[in-house]
């Protein structure tokens, strides 16, 4: 039968005035374990297609097992054709109910060019939960306590946003312009900034894990007082 061991060990770590999470060294690899019941030891382990059979199997798990550890996020993603929904912008004001951390959703959620700007009422605490946001305006607006788990901002214009104690979990926020946004107490966990326009961000007590800290901390537009409070060095 197979066995699979997978030991995983965090602890966090502060680093100036952001809060940030290092991975710490694993106390053990991880581990595959493969092996023939004793009951065939003396037949079929001998025999060259059992062994092909294991074989094939064991490589199996260990794909199973790796793939399980890290989440894969598929690059280049060709998007759905825009929804012809009338309502749909309208729906951010709802938001998704379901699925929060997951991107779970029984409709998509497509907010692509739609215009938010200075909405400072009908966007907060919302769960926008894998919508598609790309190239639309959201300056100004109040997204306070948003929860926007594995969303798509390629594009997205967030000039002055504010995100305060919100969730941006493992958002792509590509070419989008957050200049001025607040992420105060902000979760950022697994987001990507690419060629992002950051400048004037506020990162004050944002929680951010330390791989993703080193990636955010290669965009040049950060000003300095960001690069403090993120603690990039």
């Amino acid at each position: 039968m197979a066995s699979i061991s997978i030991p995983l060990a965090y602890k966090s770590h502060s680093l100036r005035r952001s809060q940030i999470y290092r991975p710490s060294q694993l106390h053990s690899p991880i581990q595959i374990k493969c092996s023939a019941s004793k009951d065939c030891s003396n037949s079929e382990e001998s025999s060259t297609q059992f062994k092909q059979l294991r074989n094939a199997a064991c490589g199996f798990l260990a794909v199973w097992a790796l793939s399980s550890v890290s989440p894969v996020i598929a690059a280049g993603q060709r998007l759905p054709p825009l929804s012809t929904d009338p309502n749909r912008c309208e729906r951010a004001f709802v938001g998704n109910t379901i699925g929060q951390a997951n991107g779970v959703y029984d409709k998509p959620l497509d907010l692509r060019f739609c215009d938010y700007t200075n909405e400072k009422t009908n966007l907060k605490g919302k769960s926008l939960a894998a919508a598609l946001m790309s190239d639309a305006k959201f300056d100004g607006a109040d997204m306070t306590e948003v929860i926007m788990s594995k969303a798509y901002a390629v594009g997205a214009s967030f000039k002055g946003t504010d995100f305060s104690n919100a969730v941006l979990d493992r958002v792509n926020f590509e070419k989008a312009n957050l200049q001025g946004a607040s992420f105060k107490n902000t979760v950022l966990s697994g987001s990507t900034f690419n060629d992002a326009q950051l400048d004037g961000a506020d990162f004050e007590d944002t929680i951010i894990g330390y791989i993703d800290l080193q990636k955010i901390c290669t965009n040049k537009t950060i000003n300095e007082e960001g690069r403090v409070n993120l603690g990039c060095r």
